[in-house]
């Protein structure tokens, strides 16, 4: 690309300052006049049968104003997702589904009538886990799974997914993807490494729970929904669809998100609405940790056999996977993500990959940053380091030759666009963790690869210039991640004006151009040819303006700081905000500065990364500590690198939470760690020193080259986490998280073999 004044550059984002002085608006900071507070009561029991709800004693306490069930606010159709689950009718089917809601006119009286109300279950034997789904004749959904038109994966860049199974089974969904003959050529591969690994659900763990804000409208069936969401159109469709509205009645007006991570698509939004429509009142739903953790979406349980085989030379001939993912009541659809994923990091004529959809009586699971890849590249770079390992090759140099590239079939079979893997391999190489490693003992290097295809949508954007110079960017994207300040530098570069003169205006579902939801790292390339087009626009309109004005040709004319001026006659200018006044006030002239842009991307832009964890492992307790971290990644053209870095920063440690800290435990069907002193997940102490490192390999895709950024930093961390533990203590660890009790067993276990 190009010498750039901005793009390029690192710049701070654009809403830190109103963050950490604490004057950002998030929904729960949203008062409303006439206001009331709902507070949900959630079922104790993974499967039971609902037989009463005695709510007198609740509605006794003072400023109680309504206890709601399902025979109040359910639509009449069943649900076929969490956003569409209002409360149980006559059974529930997962501990934490709501079957009730209290609302009062304070929060502190909403949760004291809630404990108050006096419901009376029949427990029900449940489907627990996935073993016993896959074994058991009970079945989650006897009279048959509720169906919908289209998964909530779509949303993440992957597929959706298929019709599911004709017959009566937990295995909601079976699908294979397949090429070559697998059988043939593991018989004939020098060596074979075949393994199990297992996951953990786990939990997005972000510091906002869901909280939604209701206000109904003047027409009948009308509702404003504020909301703390990634996706302002999903929730509008949510709960237009669920509840029978119509979609122009129903208007989402986004909040700042604290935090989401593919987790904030509309779980609780048109259950508020209906309470709201209910009661002809504004209505409040903010969850607790606890009940934000109980139900809402974490990542699915997963247990994942990988059979790989190599000739003697290290190329790999064969690749069998068998993946089983516990989805809770609901399918989401990680099937064709994870198998994209794992049948495409590397070059291998003969794949098999089968996924098996499980139900089973948990809260249905959803998205998280990449969601199923940390899972399937935990089960697939272990199984490559130990090959390196039994062929007595490098890690690195096994897997440069296998690496995928350009053009090379993904799992699901469709070729890979431009991508970079190699090259941030290369620069693997060269890092002194990677050249030092093995000189210290207890301490070892692990290496892993990640990736992610990244989604794309159409979007619009409008630009517009105001008398005062001021250049106004109107999106309805919802931004999460920082993408507003990435874009308030495409249009600074391009109108030739400083950045601080450029506003973002986050449109609602009514005010904003069309934009997709800010997940599967899609946002940036989807987004950014829009306001790009709306700015050249602008810029053309402003060229003729001054070309007029100047009384020169308009070649002659160029946009500097904020001027427009004749080139060579610096002294001869005019500012931006002149010439929106021109244009707004010439009679018989062109009109104000304004355009409306748009983008639809034909293809993709892939990221990809190398990672590379350095960890001490206590021989006497198997207490693992990481030492430092590296993530090399290609993102194309970083438009502004402090962000790319802080997007690699973050996704990494989350990598690596997941491999070290993070697991929802259950006992039976029950979440027995719904909290954060429960849930272990690491402090800033407990993370190391991570570098980023930025590998620029320009994708023909992108706009400026800037390939997708947000998901791949967290794909590769438990993998590399593992294939450290691996180096340093000798061991194979299968199951993540990893803990220090497991680990001192393995070595243990290595200890009494040896001879």
């Amino acid at each position: 690309m190009q010498d750039t004044t901005h793009l390029g550059k690192r710049r701070k984002i654009i809403d830190g300052l109103e963050k950490v002085t604490g004057n950002a608006r998030y929904a729960a900071d949203l008062t409303l006049a006439g206001m009331v507070h709902a507070r949900p009561v959630l079922s104790p029991y993974p499967h039971a049968r609902l037989r009463g709800i005695d709510a007198r004693a609740a509605l006794d306490l003072p400023g109680v104003v309504a206890v709601l069930t399902g025979h109040d606010l359910n639509p009449g159709h069943a649900p076929h997702s969490r956003s569409s689950m209002l409360l149980a009718l006559d059974e529930v089917v997962f501990a934490g589904q709501p079957v009730a809601v209290v609302v009062a006119t304070s929060e502190a009286g909403a949760e004291d009538a809630a404990g108050r109300l006096e419901i009376d279950y029949e427990v029900l034997e449940s489907v627990d886990d996935a073993a016993q789904a896959m074994t058991d004749e009970l079945h989650v959904w006897p009279q048959g799974v509720p169906r919908a038109g289209t998964g909530m994966a779509s949303l993440h860049g992957g597929e959706a997914g298929g019709q599911g199974s004709e017959n009566l089974s937990n295995i909601d969904e079976r699908r294979v993807f397949e090429r070559g003959d697998v059988r043939r050529a593991l018989e004939g591969a020098h060596v074979v490494i075949d393994r199990r690994y297992t996951n953990a659900r786990v939990h997005q763990s972000y510091l906002e729970p869901h909280a939604v804000v209701a206000q109904p409208g003047a027409r009948p069936g009308e509702v404003t929904v504020y909301t703390s969401t990634q996706g302002q159109y999903t929730v509008r469709s949510e709960v237009a669809g669920t509840l029978g509205l119509r979609e122009r009645d129903v208007h989402v007006e986004p909040m700042t998100v604290g935090g989401g991570f593919g987790a904030k698509y509309g779980i609780l939004d048109a259950l508020v609405a209906a309470v709201s429509l209910h009661l002809r009142r504004p209505v409040r739903l903010v969850l607790s940790r606890s009940e934000d953790m109980l139900t809402t979406m974490p990542t699915p349980e997963t247990a994942i056999r990988v059979r790989l085989g190599a000739d003697a030379a290290g190329r790999l001939v064969a690749l069998d996977v068998q993946a089983v993912i516990e989805n809770g009541v609901f399918r989401f659809g990680h099937a064709g993500i994870i198998a994209t994923v794992i049948g495409g990091m590397y070059r291998c004529e003969n794949v098999r990959i089968e996924t098996l959809e499980v139900l089973t009586h948990r809260a249905p699971v959803g998205a998280y940053r990449a969601p199923g890849v940390p899972q399937a590249l935990f089960a697939l770079e272990s199984s490559v380091d130990e090959l390196a390992r039994t062929l007595g090759q490098d890690p690195l140099d096994l897997r440069l030759l296998n690496a995928a590239q350009t053009g090379d079939p993904t799992g699901t079979g469709f070729p890979w666009p431009d991508i970079g893997l190699k090259a941030c391999l290369e620069r693997a190489r060269e890092h002194p963790i990677w050249r030092s490693r093995g000189q210290r003992p207890g301490e070892g290097v692990g290496l892993a690869l990640g990736g992610w295809p990244g989604g794309f949508s159409p979007a619009g954007a409008v630009c517009r210039v105001e008398a005062d110079g001021t250049v106004r960017l109107h999106v309805g994207s919802v931004d999460i991640s920082g993408v507003h300040s990435s874009m308030v530098l495409i249009a600074a570069e391009t109108l030739g004006v400083d950045p601080d003169a450029v506003e973002i205006v986050q449109g609602t579902t009514d005010s904003g151009p069309y934009a997709p939801a800010s997940g599967g790292s899609q946002v940036t390339i989807s987004l950014s040819g829009a306001v790009l087009d709306a700015s050249r626009q602008v810029r053309d309109q402003l060229l003729d303006l001054a070309a007029s004005h100047f009384e020169a040709h308009r070649e002659d004319v160029e946009l500097v700081e904020g001027h427009a001026r004749v080139k060579g006659l610096p002294g001869k200018s005019v500012t931006l905000g002149q010439l929106a006044q021109l244009g707004q006030r010439l009679p018989g002239g062109p009109g104000p500065v304004v355009a409306e842009g748009r983008a639809a991307i034909k293809a993709g832009a892939p990221g990809f990364t190398v990672q590379l964890v350095h960890v001490h492992v206590d021989p006497d307790t198997g207490q693992v500590t990481p030492l430092e971290a590296v993530s090399i990644q290609d993102v194309g053209f970083a438009l502004n690198p402090l962000l790319v870095e802080g997007q690699m920063h973050g996704g990494t440690g989350q990598g690596l939470s997941i491999g070290l800290y993070e697991g929802l435990h259950f006992a039976g069907g029950s979440l027995v760690n719904a909290n954060f002193l429960d849930y272990a997940f690491p402090r800033a102490t407990d993370l190391p020193p991570i570098e980023a490192v930025i590998v620029e390999r320009p994708s023909e895709h992108g706009p400026f080259g800037a390939r997708i950024v947000g998901e791949p930093p967290i794909t590769a961390g438990a993998a590399a986490v593992a294939n450290a533990i691996r180096d340093a203590a000798g061991v194979r660890v299968t199951e993540l998280p990893v803990t220090s009790e497991a680990l001192w067993r393995l070595m243990q276990g290595r200890a009494s073999h040896r001879p």
